[in-house]
């Protein structure tokens, strides 16, 4: 039976801001430093300095290259993805054992390592491919939003956000409660139209992004993927998001 999804009393998330990413990883890199550190057991590395390197990834940053159908120059979009931490998760409903959940106290999706048995149902059922499995330790992996330090009334109270929040450079990355409709985040959202990714996916994303701010270009020239843009997917998101350029 199909699980009703749960309601939660605040809806932590994060805004990502694609106007001002600048692609330069210091996300991806400080959010393997702290839950490699902090996560209970680290973030494998397969073979990380070989000729075919791999590991486990909570957060990567994927750039895409645009460029006006009219001709012109190309524009790069950076484009940070990891666990979006769903109102209606398919990765909780098709869990077998339970393992994946969502709590009700704040909407965080997680993942009980103990009951975990590594079928990768809940990746099969992520339309986002924000579950990474962790060959080391045979168990699925993903974005926790630094439950570990939120919380943690014995850091200060400026580091008690995400890992990838705290450091980046360009201040790109925000995070905040959208059940509150005053929050940081949630008056960002109104403010520069934020957008959910792939919505035709019925899952209500928590996380948003903040597509670019309007350029100065001409109406007869827009902007489109270089790859064969898609109705639905990443293309189509990109899509979407290219019409606000």
């Amino acid at each position: 039976m199909t699980e009703l999804p749960q309601k939660t009393d605040r809806k932590l998330g994060l805004v990502i801001d694609l106007d001002i990413c600048v692609g330069c990883h210091a996300c991806v890199t400080a959010c393997k430093g702290w839950n490699t550190e902090n996560y209970g057991a680290p973030l494998a590395d397969m073979n990380a300095y070989g000729e075919d390197p791999s590991g486990t990834f909570l957060n990567r940053i994927h750039s895409y290259e645009v460029q006006p159908s009219g001709g012109g120059c190309a524009q790069t979009v950076h484009f940070p993805k990891s666990c979006l931490h769903c109102e209606d998760a398919p990765c909780v409903t098709v869990c077998p054992t339970g393992a994946s959940y969502k709590r009700a106290e704040d909407g965080i999706v997680l993942v009980n390592e103990d009951a975990c048995m590594g079928c990768g149902l809940c990746a099969w059922a992520c339309p986002y491919g924000a579950r990474e499995m962790d060959r080391a330790a045979g168990v699925m992996k993903k974005c926790t939003l630094c439950v570990d330090r939120i919380y943690n009334e014995n850091l200060p109270e400026v580091d008690r956000v995400p890992a990838c929040v705290r450091t980046c450079p360009a201040g790109a990355r925000h995070f905040g409660d959208f059940a509150d409709p005053d929050s940081n985040v949630s008056r960002m959202v109104a403010e520069r139209g934020g957008m959910d990714l792939m919505p035709e996916q019925g899952t209500k994303p928590v996380n948003k992004y903040l597509p670019p701010r309007p350029k100065d270009r001409p109406a007869a020239a827009p902007l489109t993927p270089i790859a064969d843009v898609k109705a639905t997917g990443v293309a189509g998101f990109l899509d979407r998001l290219l019409e606000k350029l």
